[in-house]
């Protein structure tokens, strides 16, 4: 149980220290200020498991009883936000591209944990023999927080618009779910984390989109 325990956690503190640096970095590229780049970045850190609990009934919330993702969150944004201002170079030219570069690998580690964190919630707050829920569930987590961001951000949400995202986290939840009844639980999360980020990661490199209604 604690092997678990610590690797649940792991996932989650990776998931949240990437997702907030995502959420930060749009609230910094909108010229928000201290306080707007501190609630975008704990929003989209936090924001999809506050959906998923919001969801099954665990109120309030995880992030209200336990903070210490919101912590997490928190120190990650001021760390990002002190570099950032220390350094104006990191928002021109090539310094942008490679910090784009890097919070792409970020926001798909992210998207990964999360994923596979909101179905290990969904199995402990009782709802395994549902599949479908724990893999909507999972897909909400993964997603949630990206999607308030964009909300609060004023932009069309990242998810609907812009190469392979959710059907990514669809596909490692459901690989995942699969294979709970297979393998090590804790194996089983790791393969479904890892097919999310892989996805990801080459629908960035390869430009890989949803087809549209209207050809461009």
């Amino acid at each position: 149980m604690k092997v678990e325990l610590s690797l649940f956690f792991f996932i989650e503190a990776v998931g949240t220290i990437a997702f907030a640096s995502s959420g930060a970095m749009v609230a910094i590229k909108k010229q928000l200020d201290l306080l707007g780049v501190i609630v975008l970045g704990v929003t989209t850190a936090v924001g999809g498991g506050m959906i998923r609990d919001i969801m099954i009934g665990n109120v309030p919330p995880a992030l209200f009883k336990d903070p210490v993702y919101v912590l997490l969150a928190f120190f990650t944004v001021m760390i990002l936000f002190i570099i950032v201002r220390s350094n104006q170079r990191i928002l021109d030219g090539r310094s942008l591209v490679t910090y784009e570069k890097v919070m792409n690998i970020f926001d798909a580690v992210g998207l990964g944990a999360f994923t596979v964190v909101g179905i290990d919630t969904a199995i402990l707050s009782g709802y395994g023999e549902y599949h479908f829920l724990i893999i909507f569930l999972g897909v909400i987590t993964g997603v949630g927080g990206g999607i308030l961001r964009d909300i609060m951000a004023g932009q069309t949400p990242y998810v609907l618009r812009k190469h392979i995202y959710a059907s990514a986290s669809i596909a490692g939840a459901i690989l995942y779910a699969g294979l709970l009844k297979h393998i090590n639980g804790n194996i089983a999360m790791l393969i479904g984390a890892c097919t999310v980020i892989l996805i990801r990661l080459l629908a960035t490199r390869y430009c890989w989109n949803l087809p549209t209604a209207t050809k461009k």
